[in-house]
């Protein structure tokens, strides 16, 4: 006689596409401008990387193409799996969750809480789950006090936070921050730095504040005329001084990237 047949193992799970993968990307204005030249990377669900470059790099352009805001060139973006297209774009909004890098462009209604909610009651969510959401997204932000207050009562510092819950109320897959650290005083600027680091999510920094992407994100982007000229470890891209100054990017004086420790993955 024989004996039982042995189970056939499960085979393991898929693994889950990267939060954002960016193909051959170009893109010309309609004025003839080429912005993109074909861009292409990817970034890990959970990373936090930065976006550095000399303004007229492409920054925005590419930022604009990640939900898309801009469309119709060569090369393709996807997030989480889902392309940047018409079909999915409502759920690609969702998904990816852009700070402006003014918080009064987002800011708008009566008081914080309210501006917390106007994203996810757009898109359905009401009663006691509506009132968990915006609670879940202040309390990750250290905002859980402030629902109440008016958003120009707030300090400049205490806005972008509330900025930055607005999209954690969403729920989205990639956090986008437009120059997050610009006119912060240095306590809101380590206050912001304590948030982002708690945030499971994924985190593109757009920034010129390169000590700021060298304490929170491990690895960079260097954008210059339209493609990307450099990947890597931040502290290592900042550490090569002839890649900083063919890309036109300057440390602040005095400031050694080598005697700073390396941000946390």
């Amino acid at each position: 006689m024989t004996g039982p047949v042995p189970a056939t193992p499960a085979p393991p799970p898929a693994p889950s596409p990267p939060s954002l993968e960016v193909s051959g990307l170009a893109f010309a204005y309609p004025d003839g401008h080429q912005a993109l030249f074909g861009v292409d990377f990817s970034i890990a669900r959970g990373e936090r990387v930065a976006l550095l470059g000399p303004n007229g790099a492409g920054k925005t352009t590419l930022v604009l193409h990640l939900n898309g805001i801009l469309t119709g060139g060569a090369g393709t973006v996807r997030v989480a799996g889902l392309p940047v297209d018409r079909e999915h774009l409502a759920e690609i909004r969702r998904r990816v969750g852009i700070v402006f890098q003014d918080p009064d462009d987002q800011l708008f209604m009566p008081t914080v809480r309210e501006d917390v909610a106007f994203g996810p009651a757009a898109s359905g969510l009401r009663g006691a789950e509506l009132e968990a959401r915006v609670g879940r997204a202040l309390e990750l932000v250290g905002m859980d006090g402030f629902g109440d207050r008016p958003p120009h009562h707030l300090s400049f510092g205490q806005r972008r936070r509330a900025a930055v819950a607005t999209v954690l109320a969403t729920e989205p897959e990639i956090l986008v921050l437009d120059e997050p650290s610009s006119h912060l005083d240095p306590a809101s600027r380590r206050e912001l730095a304590d948030v982002l680091r708690s945030l499971d999510v994924t985190v593109l920094m757009v920034t010129h504040d390169l000590p700021y992407a060298l304490e929170l994100c491990p690895r960079s982007l260097v954008l210059s005329d339209g493609v990307i000229a450099a990947d890597g470890r931040t502290a290592d891209l900042l550490s090569d001084d002839a890649l900083m100054r063919v890309n036109r990017l300057e440390l602040p004086y005095g400031f050694d990237p080598r005697s700073v420790p390396a941000a946390p993955r």
